[in-house]
């Protein structure tokens, strides 16, 4: 891994050329099929989710999905869900829980959409109730930052036992351009602003605030394939979930519960 300034970070992070988490469902795991809906108001495609199989180990698998053309994020929202779309995560990580599957999920979100309609369909407890059901969820939980980790829309599926970040990523409580407009009234000094607010995988990792920084380059800069970052992230998620099923569900919850109490 190579480290790269704030800006070009940013640039990384955002880039259309990103993975998606439906190309990682494809690539990482077998027998994906898709559930739909929040069975209260809509299916939204900013959140696409279902059951899976990690070898052997059946899964629930949830992405925040952004597109990679214009047509695609249309579709998507731009990756920023809908109230309906962490209705929709819940719903699956209740059923995870109910049939003892572990939950892997995969964010790429400059945050949750901030709406009118949103607002009136109850964004923000939409958010605190899956924050309030993680937070007890009596089965292992692996959150993995694959592009953007913006503010509660990524925390939404990412209070987990551990959070991996793909190496040109970050993960913070609002977009630096938002964090700049506010302590500086410039949006244009965002490279600044991430310098200050410490969001790379490097800087997070050292604060505890993720666990594992998965390459996306080697030693030169070269930028890795997607099946060999794939193929690493299936050996490493197979090898993780062991590991966390071998605990019980007391040290489970204790353990991320110290997690998150130790910021």
């Amino acid at each position: 891994m190579v480290k790269v300034d704030s800006g070009e970070l940013l640039k990384k992070a955002r880039a259309a050329t990103k993975t998606t988490s439906r190309a990682y469902f494809a690539s990482i795991f077998r027998d994906f099929q898709e559930l739909h809906g929040d069975r209260l108001f809509a299916d939204d495609q900013a959140v696409t989710g279902g059951l899976a199989f990690l070898g052997e180990q059946a899964v629930t698998v949830i992405g925040l999905q952004k597109g990679r053309n214009l047509k695609e994020n249309l579709q998507t929202n731009f990756g920023q869900a809908h109230p309906e779309g962490y209705r929709k995560a819940l719903r699956l990580m209740r059923q995870a829980e109910k049939f003892q599957r572990p939950i892997i999920t995969f964010i790429n979100t400059a945050g949750a959409y901030c709406g009118i309609g949103a607002e009136e369909r109850g964004q923000g407890s939409a958010i605190a109730e899956n924050l309030m059901f993680l937070s007890d969820c009596r089965v292992p939980v692996i959150a993995i930052i694959i592009g953007e980790g913006g503010s509660g829309g990524a925390l939404a599926l990412a209070l987990a036992d551990e959070v991996w970040m793909l190496e040109h990523t970050f993960y913070a409580i609002l977009s630096p351009e938002g964090f700049a407009s506010i302590l500086w009234k410039d949006a244009s000094l965002a490279k600044k602003a991430a310098e200050v607010m410490k969001i790379s995988p490097q800087e997070l990792l050292q604060l505890g605030v993720c666990e594992r920084i998965i390459p996306e380059t080697d030693a030169k800069g070269a930028a890795l394939s997607e099946k060999l970052i794939a193929q690493r992230l299936q050996n490493d998620l197979s090898a993780k979930l062991t590991q966390l099923q071998s605990q019980s569900t007391a040290e489970l919850l204790a353990n991320r519960y110290q997690r998150f109490r130790k910021f």
